[in-house]
């Protein structure tokens, strides 16, 4: 079950309780009866073991692309589906020919 922080806006009481989830938020506090806020901290979340870095899953080549087949993509596709006009070819520009005599 959660630990829960809690302080009261009138006396600057503050306390930390054990409810579950499912109970609702205190809005009482038991010293003054005045009224609670719930109070919210970091987290600590810590992720140990392998498979949490972007690196872990890879190896030195990719052989699971090559290995398993993947599947049609239902996504719109990298070509068009009409082909495009053929540009015109690019020529260098010519150089007047300087030849004196």
């Amino acid at each position: 079950m959660p630990t829960y922080s809690y302080a009261c806006t009138s006396c600057d009481n503050a306390f930390d309780i054990v409810q579950s989830m499912s109970e609702d938020s205190l809005t009482e506090c038991p010293k003054c009866q005045g009224r609670l806020r719930k109070l919210f901290n970091n987290v600590g979340v810590m992720f140990k073991g392998s498979g949490f870095y972007r690196t872990d899953s890879r190896s030195g080549t990719d052989s699971s692309a090559s290995s398993t087949p993947s599947s049609p993509s239902t996504s719109t596709p990298s070509t068009p589906a009409t082909p495009a006009a053929p540009s015109a070819p690019a020529t260098a520009p010519s150089s007047p020919s300087t030849s004196s005599s």
